[in-house]
């Protein structure tokens, strides 16, 4: 990790209207960690922004107006020059529309799939907003589910292809549209080559539109990886294809509500405009600031954070090894854990699952039942490589009371 960037140390978020550390935690209360609950869930991370980010913030706030914002050429540019270095993708201007956030994005993406009371494949366990978009949209949920399989270095989620292929040869299912999560939210797949050409394949056998949600995609923890967006894998796709970008996971900053989607074909970029109109607000002023600042001038510093993430991820995967009843697969990307605790279920005292057991015991950690998996928890590693030390021995300690 280089010096010039400190990811040892954290600035202290109780008092800062921050969700993820002014959330109540009931189970704990009465208990040694009550007020003392470590919180590991929503994907939002310590650490503090990069310092460009806070300095073009500044500067910003040097104008004593705030009225609506518009994205200029210099955002485009940093935009366009940061997804060509980072992802090999060259990516057109006029491609660009602006977002407060990618949920809007996917939102909306559902309008594009079909006409009402069509299907929408989304693949679980997931984001929880994942489950709840296509019925905004007047669409019907097709779940299918993602499937644990082994691999020589270890278990690996993947996708169940013959259920996948069941699921949309179903006529009365009427599918006419996927949401992808690449990298994958809660389970850390990045998606390789050949399961997006797999995934392709299907799209363009059945006529599917994809909304493709790559929010983590700079976060991979494998060193030299690099993202892979399914329509530059796959540029047959381009035309039925819009991916969701933001900055907020990558340099922390999701408080300030600016994404964009990528969408190469002028017809489907025009048909999301129109879907678009009327009910999703521009992004924040400041977050168009903050992006522009990101994207260009913060490189370094993702290397740097990357370098603490796979020291984190190497620390929470030795530390799972050694429990009984818990088990996970290594993510490739995103700074997300997701524990199975299925083992520990039948040991449990009676009215708690593995989350509010963890609670209990100072952890706040997120519920697989959210994401469409119960008996499974998600663990944020976003933190300094201290506290992330001091989280697992409470989930040490907290096992080893069950045994």
């Amino acid at each position: 990790m280089s010096t010039a960037f400190d990811f040892s140390t954290a600035p202290d978020r109780r008092g800062s209207d921050s969700v993820k550390w002014n959330r109540p935690w009931p189970r704990a209360k009465g208990s040694e960690f009550e007020g003392d609950v470590l919180p590991l869930w929503v994907a939002d991370m310590d650490f503090a922004a990069p310092e460009p980010v806070v300095e073009a913030i500044r500067h910003r706030l040097a104008h004593p107006v705030f009225g609506y914002g518009h994205p200029g050429h210099g955002l485009t540019a940093a935009v366009t020059g940061f997804l060509a270095r980072h992802y090999g993708w060259e990516v057109a201007p006029d491609w660009l529309v602006w977002l407060p956030g990618v949920v809007s994005g996917f939102n909306v993406g559902c309008r594009l799939m079909g006409e009402e009371g069509d299907g929408v494949v989304v693949a679980a366990p997931v984001y929880p907003p994942f489950f709840a978009a296509p019925g905004h949209a007047g669409r019907r949920l097709l779940r299918t589910d993602l499937i644990e399989g082994a691999t020589p270095v270890g278990p690996e989620w993947g996708w169940d292809w013959p259920a996948l292929d069941t699921l949309l040869a179903d006529p009365e299912q009427r599918a006419a549209g996927l949401l992808l999560c690449h990298p994958h939210n809660p389970v850390g797949r990045a998606w390789r080559r050949d399961e997006l050409e797999a995934l392709a394949e299907r799209v363009l056998r059945h006529d599917l539109v994809v909304v493709s949600d790559d929010i983590h995609a700079d976060l991979q923890l494998a060193p030299g990886a690099r993202h892979l967006p399914l329509a530059r894998a796959v540029p047959e796709l381009a035309s039925r294809t819009v991916t969701l970008f933001a900055p907020s996971k990558t340099f922390n900053i999701p408080g300030l509500y600016c994404a964009f989607a990528v969408i190469p074909d002028a017809g489907l970029r025009q048909r999301f405009r129109a879907a678009a109109r009327g009910f999703v607000p521009e992004p924040n002023l400041l977050g168009l600031a903050a992006a522009e600042a990101a994207y260009r001038d913060c490189d370094d510093w993702l290397a740097a954070l990357l370098a603490t993430l796979r020291g984190n991820a190497d620390q929470l995967v030795a530390a799972v090894a050694g429990l009984p009843g818990v088990a996970m697969a290594r993510p490739e990307a995103t700074y997300l854990g997701w524990l199975d605790c299925r083992g520990l279920q039948a040991r449990l005292p009676q009215g708690l699952d593995s989350a509010g057991f963890f609670e209990a015991h100072g952890l706040g950690l997120s519920n697989g039942a959210d994401f469409g998996l119960p008996g499974f928890v998600r663990l944020n590693f976003g933190c300094p490589p201290a506290r992330l030390e001091q989280a697992l021995e409470r989930l040490v300690r907290a096992v080893t009371l069950l045994s």
